[in-house]
């Protein structure tokens, strides 16, 4: 489900996120795709979602996600979980990008 838009903030934390992880993830609980829902991801344990089948590396990263794992995860996923299945996606640099793109899923995820 999508999140609250209506400010400039919310619009560009939503394109962010459709420019950058739409492609495979949605926020939609239970709707995994070529990559798992991203729906309450914040809290949950890495490579847990019971209907998707994760990289071994995923499976056994052994940490719960929060803004810093996520921050770092998607400036380079290989670097926070070496042996991921995210390519061809490399990485954003800008931080801003990764910002607003943890604040869409922090605003989705009650929904």
């Amino acid at each position: 489900m999508a999140a609250d838009t209506g400010s400039p903030d919310a619009d560009a934390a939503m394109l962010a996120f459709n420019n950058a992880c739409r492609t495979c993830h949605t926020l939609k609980e239970g709707d995994n795709r070529l990559g798992p829902s991203l729906h309450a991801i914040i809290g949950r344990k890495a490579g847990s979602l019971p209907d998707f089948a994760y990289s071994s590396a995923m499976k056994d990263a052994g940490f719960v996600w929060d803004r810093d794992k996520l921050d770092r995860f998607i400036a380079d996923p290989g670097s926070v979980v070496s042996g991921n299945r995210m390519k061809p996606f490399g990485g954003i640099a800008a931080p801003d990008v990764r910002a607003r793109i943890i604040a869409y899923l922090e605003s989705a995820a009650g929904r």
